[in-house]
C-alpha cells in the first residue's frame, strides 16, 4: 500500500525535469497482493471451493482492518510540513499495530500466523528506519530500466535504502514486473500475501454452512406436546 502526501510519488530518471515520465511503478504490496489473492481464489474454485463462502467469512474484531486502512489513507490529507512527518509515520505504524492485533485475535485461522509474520516484518523495518527503505536498483529493474533513483519525497511510508539503513533484508528490495506494471516489494509483503491467500483458499473450501450462526429455527411438530 502506498501512503503519500497530496503530491504523488514520482520517479526520477536521467531525462530532463520537463519530460513527461510515466514509468508505471509503485512501491508497496498492492499489485503482489492482488495477484496472490486472485491465484488463491482460482485454485480454491478449481479444487471445489465456493465463491459464495466469501459472504460467510467471519473474523474477530474485523473492524480493526477498516481503522488501519483509514489511518493510512488519512495521511494523504496531512499538510506538507515538518510536524506532519512524525505524525504521518506514527499513523502508519499504528495501522500496522492494529493489523497485528487483528491477526493475534484470529491466530487460530489458517494462514494468519504467516500473514502476521509479514505484518511484523514490515512494522519492524519501518520503525527502525523511519520508513520502509526502497532499493534504488530494485526500482530500476521493476520500472523496466526507465528509472534510476525513485523520488520518494512525497511519501510518509518509504525512504531510500542507503548505507545507514537497518534490517535491509526486510526492506523493499524485491522487484516485480508484470506487463507494463512494476512494483518493489518486501519479504514481509510476500509472507502477508501468501498467508492471506492461504486463509482465503481455506475459507472458500469450507463445507457449505446451511444454517447461519445466530439463526433461530422455527419449532417443528416434534417440539409440540
Amino acid at each position: 500500500m502506498i501512503v503519500a502526501r497530496p503530491s504523488p510519488t514520482s520517479y526520477s530518471t536521467n531525462a530532463p525535469p520537463s519530460s513527461d515520465l510515466t514509468p508505471g511503478i509503485t512501491v508497496g504490496d498492492m499489485l503482489w497482493l492482488a495477484i496472490v489473492l486472485f491465484i488463491a481464489l482460482a485454485m480454491a474454485v478449481l479444487r471445489g471451493g465456493r465463491l459464495t463462502n466469501l459472504g460467510d467469512i467471519e473474523l474477530r474484531a474485523w473492524w480493526l482492518l477498516l481503522v488501519a486502512l483509514g489511518l493510512q489513507v488519512a495521511t494523504v490529507w496531512l499538510p506538507d510540513s515538518d510536524w506532519a512527518e512524525g505524525l504521518g509515520l506514527a499513523m502508519v505504524l499504528l495501522s500496522y499495530g492494529l493489523l497485528m492485533t487483528l491477526v493475534l485475535l484470529n491466530r487460530t485461522r489458517t494462514g494468519m500466523w504467516l500473514a502476521g509474520l509479514g505484518v511484523l516484518m514490515n512494522f519492524t523495518v519501518i520503525a527502525v528506519n523511519g520508513g520502509m527503505p526502497v532499493l534504488a536498483e530494485a526500482a530500476e529493474v521493476a520500472s523496466g530500466f526507465t528509472v534510476t533513483v525513485p523520488d520518494l519525497s512525497g511519501s510518509f511510508k518509504h525512504v531510500i535504502l542507503d548505507s545507514g539503513s537497518r534490517l535491509t533484508a526486510f526492506a523493499d528490495v524485491i522487484p516485480l514486473r508484470i506487463g507494463g506494471l512494476g512494483q518493489v516489494i518486501s519479504l514481509g509483503d510476500v509472507f502477508l500475501a501468501v498467508g492471506l491467500g492461504r486463509f482465503l483458499e481455506q475459507e472458500l473450501r469450507r463445507p457449505r454452512r446451511y444454517f447461519k450462526r445466530g439463526a433461530h429455527a422455527q419449532p417443528g411438530s416434534a417440539s409440540k406436546t
